[in-house]
């Protein structure tokens, strides 16, 4: 009688338009990119961490254009493996606000090195492809809050426009003009 051989069982990867992950979009670069970006020093002797893009955020103008170009690669990335629309979406208002809020110097600097865009996204991207739940209630949630922040921003001017408006139809109309 013959030895059974036992074939090898592979664990099956995320059907993505890259697969599990190609080349630079593998789990491990990208994993390593968002260390570099954003946790790859640390302050010596306390638990302060920050990354390259803590750095070239000193530099007006070009630092934050700089990093903001490096961490859309973890965009890009969860873009090609097959990430929910709304998952991107998140990641990619985590760029912004980590760029908008970058570019007022020295505190966008230190904002930079607590937010953390890149780890963020990364996780982000991990747990969207580890189970069968695609979107997330927490997604949609934050997607939600976000519309309605941007709602009311938006409604300022045209608040404040009307206040001026009505302060001077006040003056206009007052006795004695």
């Amino acid at each position: 009688m013959r030895d059974a051989i036992t074939p090898e069982i592979l664990t099956p990867q995320k059907k993505g338009r890259l697969g599990g992950g190609a080349g630079a979009f593998r789990d491990e670069n990208l994993d390593l990119l968002s260390r570099v970006l954003d946790t790859w020093f640390r302050v010596p002797g306390t638990q302060i961490r920050f990354g390259l893009d803590g750095i070239v955020g000193f530099f007006p103008g070009v630092g934050d254009f700089i990093g903001g170009a490096a961490s859309c690669i973890i965009v890009l990335a969860a873009f090609f493996r097959g990430v929910p629309m709304i998952t991107i979406a998140r990641m990619v208002v985590n760029l912004v606000i980590e760029v908008g809020v970058g570019m007022v110097p020295v505190l966008g600097n230190l904002f930079d090195i607590g937010w953390r865009a890149n780890r963020r996204n990364y996780h982000l991207l991990e747990n969207s492809l580890q189970g069968p739940v695609r979107d997330t209630v927490g997604d949609w949630l934050f997607m939600g809050v976000l519309a309605l922040l941007l709602l009311a921003l938006a409604m300022v001017p045209f608040l404040l426009l009307l206040w001026i408006g009505d302060g001077i139809l006040k003056v206009l109309h007052a006795p004695g003009m």
